[in-house]
This record gives C-alpha cells, sequence and structure tokens, in this order.
C-alpha cells in the first residue's frame, strides 16, 4: 500500500464515515491485504475504483465491516445498566405514564450484546407492567455484517456467562450443538436492528429518551465529534439521558450537557 493509496482510503472512510484512521495505515493494510488478493485486484487503486464506481453499496458495506472494530460483550460496563434501572427507569416511568411510550437507542449496536441487554433491563424492571408500555430498543450500526449476526442473535455460552442465571434461563434457549444459545423471540421482538451511518441526518420521528452510544467515538477526529453531540443533544428530549465510553469524554463548551457522571450527561 502506497501512502498516496492509504490517503484515498482513510480520506474516503473520514468523508462517508465520519471515522478517522488517518494514523493507522498497519491496520488498514493488515486488514485488507489478503481480501484485496483474494478478490482478484492488482492495487489498493484499482480495488478502490471499484469501490467508488459501486453504486450497489455492496464493496463500501464491505470495507466498513473490514476496518470498524466490534468488540463488546453482555454486561459491558454493567455500572450503566444498574444507573438505567435504578435513576433512569424510575423517572421515565413517572415522566411518560400517560403516554407510556419509551424511545431508546443504542446507536451502536456491534453484535447485539448491548441492545440485548438494554431490553433484558426493560422487561425486568416493568415485570408485569410490560405490556402496557412501549419500550423497544431502537439498535444501528454502521456495520451490516455485525447487524446479521445481531439479528440472528446466537451466542456461545460463555459469552452470556456474565448475565444472571435467571436472564439466561428465560432470554435463551440452548441449540442443538450444547455449546451455543440463541434469543428468545420474546427478546428479539423487543429489539429494532437498523442499519445507519451516524454521519447522515437522524431520521427520527421522535425525541428519545435515552441514547447509549458508547466507545465509538474514539474513531471520530475532535471537529466530527462535536458535530455528532451536537446531533445527539437534538435528538433528546429535555432531560434524556446520554451514556458514552467510561473511556471517553465529552467537550461540553458548545453543547450544554449536565454532567451526571463519568460517562452519564444529562440533557
Amino acid at each position: 500500500m502506497t501512502d498516496e493509496e492509504f490517503y484515498r482510503i482513510h480520506v474516503y472512510l473520514k468523508n462517508r464515515c465520519g471515522i478517522d484512521m488517518s494514523r493507522k495505515k498497519e491496520i488498514i493494510a493488515g486488514r485488507l491485504d489478503n481480501y484485496i488478493k483474494i478478490g482478484g485486484w492488482n492495487s489498493y487503486t484499482e480495488y478502490m475504483n471499484d469501490v467508488t464506481a459501486d453504486f450497489s453499496g455492496r464493496l463500501h458495506n464491505e470495507l466498513v465491516n473490514i476496518l470498524t472494530t466490534n468488540h463488546t460483550y453482555f454486561m459491558r460496563e454493567f455500572e450503566h445498566f444498574q444507573f438505567l434501572k435504578e435513576e433512569v427507569l424510575p423517572w421515565l416511568k413517572k415522566k411518560e405514564e400517560e403516554k407510556k411510550d419509551l424511545y431508546i437507542w443504542c446507536g451502536a449496536s456491534s453484535t447485539g450484546e448491548e441492545p440485548y441487554t438494554l431490553a433484558m433491563v426493560l422487561k425486568e424492571f416493568f415485570g408485569l407492567e410490560k405490556s402496557l408500555w412501549d419500550t423497544k430498543v431502537l439498535a444501528t450500526d454502521i456495520s451490516t455484517e455485525v447487524l446479521q449476526h445481531a439479528t440472528e442473535g446466537i451466542y456461545t455460552k460463555e459469552q452470556i456467562s456474565p448475565l444472571p442465571e435467571a436472564w439466561k434461563r428465560r432470554f435463551f434457549r440452548n441449540l442443538s450443538d450444547h455449546e451455543h444459545v440463541q434469543v428468545t423471540k420474546e427478546l428479539k421482538d423487543e429489539v429494532i436492528f437498523r442499519q445507519f451511518n451516524l454521519m447522515d441526518l437522524f431520521p427520527f420521528k421522535h425525541k428519545m429518551h435515552v441514547i447509549f452510544l458508547r466507545n465509538v467515538m474514539i474513531y471520530f477526529d475532535a471537529e466530527t465529534k462535536c458535530q455528532l453531540v451536537e446531533k445527539l443533544y437534538d435528538a433528546l428530549e429535555p432531560g434524556g439521558y446520554l451514556f458514552i465510553g467510561r473511556t471517553e469524554t465529552l467537550d461540553r463548551s458548545n453543547v450544554p450537557f449536565q454532567l451526571v457522571q463519568p460517562s452519564i450527561f444529562r440533557k
């Protein structure tokens, strides 16, 4: 990969997805090298010519799938889910008692662990009243590959080990290989998976009460991150909550988020 080819790829990612890989030439080359060879392209230039000319979007999606990191697991940063259950949901239950609608968005769903955990928290919190409430979780990601995995809802027993035993029994069924489990229809019906690029205009008809966007903005430069935070602020209901990764920070000088605790903000 020449410097010119690397520049073309990282600028393409920045312009199309907001992802900043300007200092990650080795990672890009390492992840794309075999793909380029197997695909029959003679150079990265030839490959990128095809990507930009492919109006179906298939090659673009495959490029994003290869280069985006999607490491996640059940109950990751569990303090967030605890805060959601103990602080946020009691407030929302009282606030939306008449409409009984809650709008929760997981903006980086990856392979589904986070949105499914959110759905389980909601199920447990509302209990027998759950049928009276519309609490579906909107789960989006830019990667079609991880969304396919999330939609299937198949995980190893080791992957669900952090979950409470009661949740394992209620929300997962054993598969025939005795090593994997699958999310039950009851839980699947609580999550709506969609592909979405955070750089696009937010298409929501309603303001969100809660947004989880964790461990994503580390891939954006300062300007892109600032623009995204403004969009997140506008997408929230007054008093709504934004959860980001515990290692992430927000510059609140331009957007008046209230810091609740590290990684949790309120409009």
